[in-house]
């Protein structure tokens, strides 16, 4: 939608940092498995699951709304657009006409408990995985419990990297162009990505893969 008064595009509305939390809740889920496979069960019930995506969902909401409330209330100089995307408030907070020193000191402390905080849940959950997986005798044991943790740690190095280009392209550049690439792929190429990666566990697309694979080498030597 667009607000009348200021003229700026306020689409594409998500909870913002929902990824953070699902991706920290399934870095405690791979820790789980892992560190306490014969309590997995019992841990991870289905009533525990739905909470920690519950939480996550109304946190990450609470957050976004709070930080959109408070862009609202900046008066805009003239009708402006961001070169995003999304609703990226960094850059929504630069055309305000007004002091944004308290709401970016705001805006400052809540990337860093939202962002760091699950950044450090990973981390700590991960930390525990290799400790538990050094541990493990035989080599097909290690493999077999670092394959389960391959696809999420795939999606973990892709979302944070994307976010730190976006972030890094918007500090860095005036450049509408580069911005909008980092965007988007941050916004669509890493969740079109997550399916794909994690369906790569799957043995009937590994063979799709290969099968696919092979054929394309075929044709190339012919």
């Amino acid at each position: 939608m667009e607000d009348d008064k200021t003229g700026i595009q306020l689409g594409n509305w998500r909870p913002r940092g929902l990824d953070d939390f699902l991706l920290t809740v399934m870095a405690y889920d791979r820790f789980v498995a892992i560190c306490l496979p014969l309590h997995y069960m019992v841990i991870m019930n289905p009533r525990v699951c739905v909470l920690l995506v519950f939480v996550s969902w109304i946190t990450s909401a609470l957050s976004s709304l709070l930080q959109s409330l408070m862009v609202l209330r900046l008066p805009f100089c003239t009708d402006l657009e961001i070169p995003h995307f999304i609703c990226e408030l960094h850059e929504m907070i630069q055309l305000a006409c007004s002091d944004t020193f308290l709401i970016n000191m705001v805006m400052y402390f809540i990337v860093g408990l939202l962002g760091g905080g699950p950044l450090a849940g990973i981390l700590y959950s991960y930390s525990k995985i290799v400790s538990s997986i050094c541990g493990i005798s035989s080599a097909q044991g290690k493999y077999k419990a670092f394959s389960t943790c391959a696809s999420h740690l795939s999606v973990v190095s892709l979302f944070y990297c994307t976010s730190l280009g976006v972030y890094l392209s918007s500090a860095g550049t005036h450049s509408s162009h580069s911005t909008a690439i980092a965007s988007v792929m941050y916004t669509v190429v890493t969740p079109m990505l997550n399916p794909f990666i994690y369906s790569l566990r799957n043995e009937n697309i590994k063979r799709a893969l290969k099968r696919f694979f092979g054929m394309a080498g075929i044709k190339v030597t012919e």
